[in-house]
């Protein structure tokens, strides 16, 4: 049966897909490509020159998604990141697209233009959405990645292999596809509801480089933040103790008070993500959890940390997990030195995603990005095409 897709599911994975594009604009310390690589019809990185072999393209698109955490989530039992999947995806489609105009491979699928892609990404966010609704891995010490592909990190403990996890996912799940073309047997009906779609409709963008379910407590930050200076007072000396009331899964995955010693470690503790947006006095960029940031060992920041408080809220947790309200809101309340308190506090995305093309690219450029991608016109052109669009000859540089 073929998938037609509604008007929200076309208008959510056309943003998904935008979002994708800054990641390669944003390259963390070990952040490495084989210089000169060029592989005959290749997977056309964007932001360079290099021409990738599907597997390494696999790898470097699913990694450059998970970069420092920033990129798409859903929340159920456990919290995931569909956006993963396009590393396996596009690499794919681009490789097979080229390698089938040049007579390398046959290709008997579906075209390979834009809109197989949009439907292809769909479908991979409701296979991985629906996975992680009822079914918490983080409870049983598994990394819910193991909905790319398995892989398993113990629980309580954050290793750098967080950030290269979903790349390294990726690039299985292409291996496992090569194979069933190979003439290995696949899964026919991996998605068989006539209901689809429901994931990418409801799908998190984060505007912060920080785990998704810190979002309203580091908005909640802000907003104290703002009131401690309207009354001229200061976080590091006038806050006694914050108190959180969230979700059962976010006191679970993100509640830390053991030390932190890595990027991956800080941006997912709460205490950590709290504490830095009051003394930093703005939200967090990727930069401020490397250990090379003042914040990685700083007195005052695990001063305050060690004043917070987190608990889980049984009405907080039931909203989360009904369908029909999936919040992600936080109580935050603030106790003072001087004995008063302040009470709890209760077109984004695409913006951000132009801020960070605009580091590489110039806006014509941007334009016709965007262009392909939003206008529906658009959709019967190959995936190529649109790789064509980000390509960087020149040696890499960075704005940052």
């Amino acid at each position: 049966m073929s998938w037609v897709l509604s008007s929200r599911n076309h208008q959510a994975i056309r943003i998904a897909l935008l979002y994708y594009f800054p990641k390669f604009l944003s390259r963390g310390p070990n952040w490495q490509y084989m210089s000169g690589s060029t592989i005959p019809n290749g997977f056309r990185l964007p932001g360079t020159s290099y021409i990738l072999d599907p597997l390494k393209s696999s790898f470097d698109v699913g990694t450059a998604i998970r970069y420092l955490d920033h990129n798409d989530a859903i929340a159920g039992a456990d919290w995931g990141h569909p956006l993963d999947n396009l590393g396996a995806v596009l690499a794919v489609a681009d490789w097979l697209c080229r390698s089938s105009e040049a007579g390398v491979v046959t290709h008997s699928g579906p075209p390979l233009i834009m809109k197989t892609i949009l439907v292809a990404l769909v479908k991979a966010y409701e296979i991985q959405g629906c996975m992680l609704f009822r079914n918490a891995f983080n409870a049983y010490g598994l990394d819910h990645v193991i909905l790319v592909k398995l892989a398993s990190a113990a629980k309580g403990n954050t290793i750098p292999r967080k950030g290269w996890a979903a790349g390294d996912a990726c690039m299985k799940a292409t291996q496992l596809a090569l194979l069933t073309r190979a003439g290995q047997p696949g899964s026919p009906t991996p998605l068989t509801m006539p209901r689809r779609g429901w994931v990418i409709e409801n799908i998190i963008f984060k505007t912060m480089p920080v785990e998704g379910h810190a979002l309203s407590s580091v908005e909640a930050a802000m907003i104290h933040f703002k009131a401690l200076q309207a009354r001229q007072l200061s976080a590091e000396s006038d806050i006694n103790k914050i108190i959180i009331r969230m979700n059962a899964a976010a006191d679970m995955i993100i509640n830390k008070s053991e030390p932190l010693t890595n990027a991956a470690d800080r941006d997912h503790c709460l205490q950590c993500l709290v504490a830095l947006t009051f003394l930093k006095g703005a939200l967090s960029e990727a930069v401020d959890f490397l250990d090379s940031s003042m914040w990685s060992n700083n007195s005052s920041l695990d001063s305050l940390r060690e004043k917070i408080e987190i608990f889980a809220d049984k009405q907080l947790t039931e909203d989360y997990m009904d369908f029909n309200i999936k919040s992600l809101a936080a109580g935050m309340t603030v106790k003072l030195s001087d004995g008063s308190q302040l009470d709890e506090t209760q077109d984004v995305v695409r913006e951000k995603s132009q801020k960070n093309m605009r580091l590489m690219f110039s806006q014509d450029e941007i334009n016709g990005i965007l262009t392909m991608v939003e206008e529906k016109a658009n959709e019967e052109k190959t995936v190529s095409e649109f790789l064509d669009l980000p390509v960087r000859e020149s040696a890499i540089g960075s704005k940052l």
